[in-house]
């Protein structure tokens, strides 16, 4: 079993288990996320879960489908942009492509960077295969979810 898969399991047992969404054995600063990165989490963690599932299964570009819909929820956060990132980095290695390993390395600095000062492209998948500046529409089902995170935020 990979990194990813390995990841991931330990992400949806506690999503499973757990009335917070957020692991803070994996997150050591789940106290310290702001409000919309706690109130996006169940919706992120979703998209990771239907990503392992998918992996598990063999299904990779579904996989990865599903992370791209993961960064496009969380890429106001931080913590989430930057972890979205770091698990398709780890697609790239179970993939052995190299242009995603090394586009996710990038990514993982700017959105570590950039993300706080509003620095990132609204909507951009976060994938290797699109420009990380490229700005793109947002599917409306994620619109209504983000709009709702951070009206609870």
């Amino acid at each position: 079993m990979g990194k990813l898969s390995l990841f991931l399991q330990k992400t949806r047992k506690n999503t499973a288990t757990s009335p917070n969404p957020i692991n803070t054995k994996l997150c050591a600063q789940g106290n310290r996320l702001s409000k919309f990165s706690k109130s996006i989490a169940p919706y992120v963690n979703e998209e990771i879960l239907k990503a392992t599932q998918a992996q598990d299964a063999g299904d990779y570009s579904s996989a990865f489908t599903y992370l791209e819909n993961a960064h496009v929820l969380g890429q106001e956060s931080t913590y989430w942009h930057v972890k979205v990132h770091y698990l398709m980095m780890l697609w790239g290695f179970k993939q052995h492509n190299i242009k995603e390993i090394l586009g996710q390395v990038i990514r993982i600095m700017g959105a570590a960077l950039l993300t706080a000062v509003k620095g990132v492209p609204v909507g951009n998948t976060g994938g290797s295969n699109v420009s990380p500046v490229k700005v793109m529409p947002i599917k409306p089902e994620h619109a209504a979810i983000i709009s709702k995170a951070k009206e609870n935020a």
